[in-house]
């Protein structure tokens, strides 16, 4: 592949808006997810990870802690570069760093074209598939 994945915690203004930035391609233009809730009262006391490829900024994720658990989201990766394991290692930053905090559950809310690959990582679904910002989602979980 060349160029190393380096995920990294956001820790600064500037990060956050790269963040953000990558969140506007994927959701926003990308996906046509509306603006008014792409961002949202989590993102403030969210953990926010970010993915740099060969120093590039290419791929966030973020988790929220409640009651126990961690909920997995915003997760994005560039267009391009999807399928270069990016995705993958956001993901597993994102659970080691829930662990860390003494977390033993993660959920998420996974669009269905991606279900195939939360399966991988070993969440199992949940219910049934429901829309979420005119997308279909299902609930998704696993230990950590």
């Amino acid at each position: 592949m060349g160029a190393e994945i380096e995920v990294v915690p956001v820790r600064t203004p500037s990060e956050m808006a790269r963040a953000y930035e990558l969140r506007r391609l994927v959701f926003i233009e990308e996906q046509h997810v509306p603006e008014s809730i792409e961002k949202d009262e989590d993102d403030r006391r969210a953990f926010h990870a970010l993915a740099l490829f060969g120093g590039r900024p290419v791929g966030c994720g973020r988790f929220v802690e409640h009651d126990g658990e961690v909920k997995i989201g915003r997760m994005a990766v560039l267009r391009e570069l999807r399928g270069r394991g990016i995705g993958r290692a956001i993901l597993e930053f994102l659970m080691e760093e829930a662990r860390r905090r003494g977390t033993r559950r993660a959920v998420l809310h996974a669009q269905v074209s991606a279900e195939g690959f939360y399966l991988k990582a070993g969440f199992t679904r949940v219910g049934e598939i429901f829309e979420e910002a005119g997308i279909d989602h299902r609930r998704m979980e696993r230990s950590l």
